[in-house]
């Protein structure tokens, strides 16, 4: 095969909910899922990443059957590839790996079947998939997004340029989100969930409007989740302390955890994430940017970057 024949795509990260956002804001970060794929006669996935290195190398890996079943969704059939992934995108760390696989199966089979379905016909999709627009709907588009799934319809608003620095603090251990959600409450009381959805409000416009102080004071506020997941994670308290006072104006929790995301304003993020290493123990502390771009197809880059 040339390189004309290969298909290429690059999928960033995703951090959700940004605290009181939850299911409906996300912001891309600068990780990446990156895949090479060419047509073949069986299904072959070959990881180059170790942590890829535990799921399916057949037609049963999860890019692949959510390739086949989009082909399927508008009556295609989705022929058989070798795909070349690598991704260093940490798993189960609720950074929206699984969110960006699917992204990455969606735009597979747009490639390799001819569907010529528009960017927010893959946000249907993939969020169908996905449950929520959140996640997806940043790795599609990259920047900070605002999603909804009301009434059948999905709709997403992408703000980009944001004055932002990300660093995000990794703990070895995993947390599945079906874990994660079995705490949250099944409903909240009329009085809370307005409070609620107030801080969720207030948080936009303060981002929005770079007023970072009200921004961090709104991600504190979170009644959605916040308050039932802390318990999961015995190191929060700690490291928010000590991110807040390196220079963070707001610390959550990355989708459904572990991870704790934590911003500051433009050009204060190298030092809170020293701070961050020096301090704490057993963790990964990154600087991230975040991904302006979304998904990326079939650039030289990325085929440069793949064995």
């Amino acid at each position: 095969m040339t390189d004309c024949d290969m298909f290429s795509i690059q999928v960033p990260a995703s951090s959700a909910n940004l605290g009181p956002g939850f299911d409906s804001i996300g912001l891309a970060l600068s990780l990446y899922l990156q895949v090479k794929a060419e047509r073949s006669r069986n299904w072959e996935v070959i990881p180059h990443s170790p942590s890829l290195g535990k799921f399916p190398k057949d037609g049963s890996n999860f890019i692949c059957k959510v390739a086949e079943r989009t082909a399927a969704m508008y009556g295609a059939e989705m022929p058989a590839c070798r795909l070349e992934v690598e991704s260093d995108i940490p798993l189960t760390r609720g950074l929206g790996s699984s969110g960006a696989a699917i992204v990455a199966g969606v735009e597979l089979a747009d490639h390799m079947c001819g569907l010529g379905l528009s960017r927010h016909d893959k946000l249907v999709v993939a969020s169908q998939m996905e449950g929520h627009p959140d996640n997806v709907g940043a790795s599609l588009y990259g920047g900070l997004v605002v999603g909804s799934q009301l009434g059948g319809e999905t709709d997403l608003t992408v703000f980009r340029d944001l004055e932002l620095d990300a660093v995000v603090v990794i703990p070895e251990e995993e947390l599945l989100t079906e874990a994660s959600r079995e705490v949250l409450p099944v409903s909240l009381d009329y009085h809370t969930a307005v409070q609620a959805s107030a801080a969720a409000s207030q948080l936009l416009a303060a981002l929005l409007s770079s007023n970072w102080a009200l921004a961090g004071r709104m991600m504190r506020a979170d009644l959605f989740h916040h308050p039932y997941r802390r318990n999961l994670i015995p190191w929060w308290e700690e490291t928010e302390e000590i991110a807040l006072c390196a220079g963070a104006f707001g610390v959550a929790l990355s989708g459904a955890g572990p991870t704790l995301l934590c911003l500051a304003e433009r050009g204060k993020g190298k030092l809170l994430a020293d701070t961050l290493k020096q301090s704490i123990e057993g963790m990964e502390v990154l600087l991230l940017e975040i991904d302006n771009k979304g998904t990326v197809l079939g650039t030289a880059e990325i085929k440069q970057r793949l064995r």
